[in-house]
């Protein structure tokens, strides 16, 4: 009996990483770069969080998005990471700079998961949402020195980014764990609104960040 039972545990255990395979097999990434003096460890790295996070990303948020990405390190760009028309690009110059900010990848690829429409929505909460995304979803964010940025009282929601991630981290503590989720559907097929907000929680978005203001605090 112990030994069909350990057959059958081997089976599903093989099953498992067969279906892991084939699910990454799903998206492909082309990786090209214009600087031959980044270390290698760099496109293993990016590379590594495409093969992990790609997946869930679109298996969490949105099942249609490209099975195809295309990742370019610009030696030319001067700023830090753009996603665009299908593509992302990333500035060789950050990475010489901070070689450990991978994870600045996982931020892109959920704005190509996004794909929101023109007029979908605010940018401050396109961004904030990729910011969430990235502190839940990342690789290592505390090798390279990233988290959300603590509460304080001159900040705002509009503020963007990991302001707003965080207190979309907050929301989702307090009223609807799955607020991020539905706001990203609803900005990909052009329903969101101002109302939004308070349809999902109750109450307005500009009452939630008084709330947060009082009690900032989150489980991290």
């Amino acid at each position: 009996m112990k030994k069909t039972l350990s057959k059958y545990y081997i089976l599903a255990l093989i099953a498992i990483v067969i279906s892991g395979n084939l699910q990454a097999q799903k998206y492909t990434l082309t990786y090209t770069s214009q600087d031959d003096t980044l270390d290698p460890s760099i496109q293993k790295g990016i590379e590594k969080i495409f093969k992990k996070v790609y997946p869930k990303l679109v298996k969490d948020f949105n099942k249609n998005s490209q099975k195809h990405v295309t990742i370019k390190i610009d030696t030319a760009y001067d700023g830090v990471a753009y996603a665009h028309q299908g593509a992302i690009t990333i500035s060789s110059a950050w990475l010489h700079k901070k070689p450990e900010d991978l994870d600045l990848v996982t931020h892109e690829l959920m704005h190509l998961v996004q794909s929101y429409p023109g007029g979908a929505g605010p940018s401050w909460l396109t961004e904030g949402i990729a910011d969430y995304v990235r502190y839940k979803y990342a690789l290592d964010n505390k090798g390279a020195g990233w988290s959300l940025t603590p509460f304080s009282s001159n900040q705002n929601y509009e503020n963007s980014y990991r302001i707003t991630a965080r207190f979309l981290l907050w929301i989702t503590q307090n009223y609807d764990k799955n607020l991020v989720k539905k706001l990203d559907s609803d900005l990909r097929t052009k329903k969101y609104t101002a109302q939004t907000w308070e349809q999902y929680t109750g109450k307005t978005v500009d009452v939630l960040w008084q709330e947060y203001a009082t009690n900032p605090e989150v489980s991290i």
